[in-house]
């Protein structure tokens, strides 16, 4: 069977089963999205790009820019940001404050929330919300190659309306000086961060550069792309990093939009997107085709 035959497939294979999961319905314009959707698109290394279902359909990406804000930080601050932000696991959910008040602020990670909010607020040193959004959206757009990548104010919206979690994480980063700039503009900007939209392939154009594919645009150097593909293998999916590594075996990391990207180092970067979660708010079918994909292909960074 062809790689395209085989996406093909795969798509059928996850309309049949009809096995979705539950969308995000503590952030309101997520939770009008109809999870029985699926795209899936493959950057391979070669210049190929190949798709399957729904994968030109728009999506908010989430936690996925967590990714590519922490990309910025260490190209602006290089290993200084580790001073604010840890590098392990959390074993908890993503939102959780449990850990923040046990190590004193200092978050185990920038892909849990209170780890992407000190990251934003890193991005914000010395500059405007506007400024700081600008960077992170023309850095997508460089990487993918493509103008048009945009935030969905009504996403944005809609998660300053509800996220009051994020403002209980950000409030107690503060308490304890892990906050430089006022709660609000952290967290205004890191809303929008989140609610920037991509269809499935272009967050794989943008990912080729994390798996330094010969034709991806040369923005990161060698140490931070390990940096960022050690970070995504240890603590892309929050509480089910774990699962995802002993199913899957490569970088990942998810949005609670239901994207996933994922990376073969030197071969291939994959971004799929169904908007209905498992238990530990990552995509359920985006999981399930992600270990289907590399059970298929015989990917793995542990050979």
């Amino acid at each position: 069977m062809t790689f395209t035959a085989f996406l093909g497939a795969l798509d059928a294979e996850i309309r049949e089963r009809a096995d979705w999961g539950d969308v995000a319905s503590y952030i309101p314009e997520l939770a009008r999205i109809d999870p029985a959707q699926f795209g899936i698109a493959v950057a391979l290394a070669d210049g190929t790009m190949l798709t399957a279902g729904d994968a030109e359909q728009r999506f908010s990406i989430q936690s996925i820019s967590k990714v590519f804000a922490l990309a910025c930080v260490l190209g602006r601050i290089g290993e200084q940001i580790w001073t604010r932000v840890g590098r392990e696991p959390s074993g908890a959910r993503f939102d959780s404050i449990l850990l923040l008040e046990r190590e004193h602020g200092r978050p185990r990670n920038p892909f849990i929330n209170a780890g992407a909010i000190v990251t934003t607020d890193e991005m914000l040193a010395g500059r405007t919300p506007k400024d700081a959004l600008s960077e992170i959206v023309g850095f997508l757009r460089t990487a993918a190659e493509d103008d048009d990548i945009h935030i969905d104010k009504a996403v944005a919206k809609s998660e300053a309306e509800t996220g009051f979690r994020n403002v209980a994480l950000a409030n107690y980063l503060m308490s304890f000086g892990n906050l430089r700039n006022p709660p609000e503009m952290t967290l205004g900007t890191y809303f929008h961060q989140c609610a920037i939209e991509m269809t499935c392939v272009q967050l794989a154009r943008a990912g080729r550069m994390i798996a330094s594919l010969p034709d991806a645009p040369r923005i990161l150097s060698a140490q931070k792309i390990r940096r960022l593909n050690a970070l995504m293998m240890l603590c892309g999916h929050y509480d089910g990093s774990g699962d995802f590594a002993f199913r899957v075996g490569l970088p990942g990391k998810s949005g609670v939009g239901g994207g996933l990207l994922m990376i073969a180092p030197g071969v291939a970067s994959v971004a799929i997107w169904s908007p209905g979660l498992n238990v530990y708010g990552n995509s359920k079918m985006g999981t399930y085709a992600a270990e289907r994909l590399v059970q298929e292909m015989g990917w793995s960074v542990f050979g």
